[in-house]
């Protein structure tokens, strides 16, 4: 999954001049400490390869989204979007809504996370490279089987 993720976050890294953004240099052992316990974490895989990931906690009963990654040669293509919803989907029970954030120059995201109904909490200026939108959507529980 960190392969994955590192694949994914490069451009990133580009794009803000950081080549030390958190996705990157993510060890193997925090992984594993963030997946412990109460994490959701779903996946993207297209034949045997891993094409997608995304992991979310929780806070009381808000789901913190994080680290939705796709592998670069196939984004574009819907898969973000399918593992969002699928996410949304699996904590609908657990949570009221799902928040997330993304930095402020990574238009593809925002644009993605907009079109499936976030929408802008307020924004965080970490560095001077660097201010993070944060989104949030606001989710209804699935309905029991008729």
């Amino acid at each position: 999954m960190l392969t994955v993720q590192r694949a994914a976050y490069l451009a990133e890294a580009q794009l803000y001049g950081d080549p030390f953004i958190p996705p990157l240099v993510e060890s193997h052992e925090q992984l594993r400490t963030v997946l412990t316990g109460d994490a959701v974490t779903l996946k993207a895989v297209r034949g045997s390869r891993l094409v997608g990931a995304i992991r979310a906690q929780f806070s009381e009963r808000t789901c913190l989204v994080g680290r939705l990654v796709v592998v670069p040669d196939m984004q574009g293509r819907g898969i973000g979007g399918r593992l969002l919803r699928a996410l949304e989907d699996e904590v609908a029970g657990r949570a009221d809504a799902c928040v997330l954030f993304t930095g402020h120059l990574s238009e593809g995201n925002l644009r993605l996370y907009r079109r499936l109904g976030y929408a802008e909490t307020h924004r965080e200026r970490v560095a001077a490279h660097l201010t993070l939108v944060h989104m949030r959507k606001a989710l209804v529980p699935a309905r029991p089987p008729v």
